[in-house]
């Protein structure tokens, strides 16, 4: 069965000017129970993550920032959200839901977090309204316990994943591979395993070519235990802070090469949802929920 991490928690209330990109996060659980794709047993609520757990990607520092409400004005800025002590706990529920589907994966193929992505935080501060990094403290926490040798990061997010990059600079348990658009945001790239930087209004023919001809290859060279995918639906050319030319259905056909590639390696897979701006909301609904019908599909 494919298990899902959501906590009402998720649906943390922001101002005006950020409460639309973030109400997916209650529509998407929404739309798939009410189209049948799952049903609400599927869903998990994920604890906190202590803070040993953070710790072991966080600094002491930064947390201790983020636990007393001591970041700096420049800091609040990077990070792009006004800070509350009832943010910062959202973050620890959504990390630990990476952390959880990540286990779950390893039982049952795969698993899904509503949330996550979160691929711009750095050890020692967040950017791009990210606080926590999901994925480097699901990886982490997996090396430390034993659970896993060997991870892969698959980032399709538009954005590079600058945080994850500077994270595992230099670890040879976790690759990241990146593709994203080469003149998008972070300004500054840091240097992932594999940055595959793509030029403006790349259509679906160049991105399919390019995931369908590295992945496996990467498989086959990383020999991971456990695929990271970060499965971002801001390569829209509806979206308005993307700039490639992916349609809807280019965007499924992604997920589907990524979650059979996975499946035919026998590779539990952990999905973050990561970003998306269309200004239309059916469109970021429509292929976020792709991404949980194809797993589905090809799982169960």
């Amino acid at each position: 069965m494919l298990k899902i991490a959501y906590s009402p928690i998720y649906k943390y209330p922001l101002p005006e000017k950020h409460r639309f990109p973030m109400i997916k996060y209650e529509l998407i659980p929404e739309q798939l129970i009410y189209e049948g794709t799952v049903n609400e047993d599927q869903f998990f609520h994920p604890e906190p993550l202590s803070d040993e757990q953070i710790l072991l990607t966080h600094t002491p520092e930064f947390l201790d920032k983020l636990k007393n409400q001591t970041l700096t004005a420049k800091e609040i800025r990077a990070i792009g959200f006004p800070m509350t002590p009832l943010l910062i706990q959202r973050g620890r529920h959504i990390a630990n839901g990476t952390l959880q589907c990540a286990k779950y994966a390893m039982q049952h193929g795969v698993a899904m977090n509503i949330a996550g992505g979160t691929h711009h935080s750095f050890a020692d501060h967040g950017e791009g309204f990210c606080i926590y990094n999901d994925i480097a403290i699901s990886a982490h926490n997996l090396l430390a316990e034993g659970s896993i040798k060997k991870a892969l990061v698959v980032d399709l997010d538009v954005h590079q994943g600058n945080g994850t990059a500077k994270i595992f600079e230099g670890d040879d348990r976790v690759y990241t591979w990146s593709v994203h658009g080469e003149r998008n945001y972070p300004t500054r790239k840091e240097n992932s395993d594999l940055d595959t930087a793509l030029p403006d209004k790349t259509e679906d023919e160049l991105y399919l070519k390019t995931v369908k001809e590295i992945l496996p290859r990467l498989i086959d060279e990383v020999e991971p235990d456990i695929v990271f995918y970060l499965s971002g639906v801001d390569i829209l050319e509806s979206d308005k802070l993307g700039r490639l030319s992916v349609s809807i259905a280019g965007c499924k056909e992604r997920d589907r090469i990524v979650l059979e590639t996975c499946k035919r390696n026998d590779l539990p897979v952990a999905i973050s949802m990561g970003g998306g701006y269309s200004p239309r909301l059916a469109d970021i609904i429509d292929a976020h929920a792709n991404t949980y019908r194809l797993a589905e599909e090809i799982w169960f």
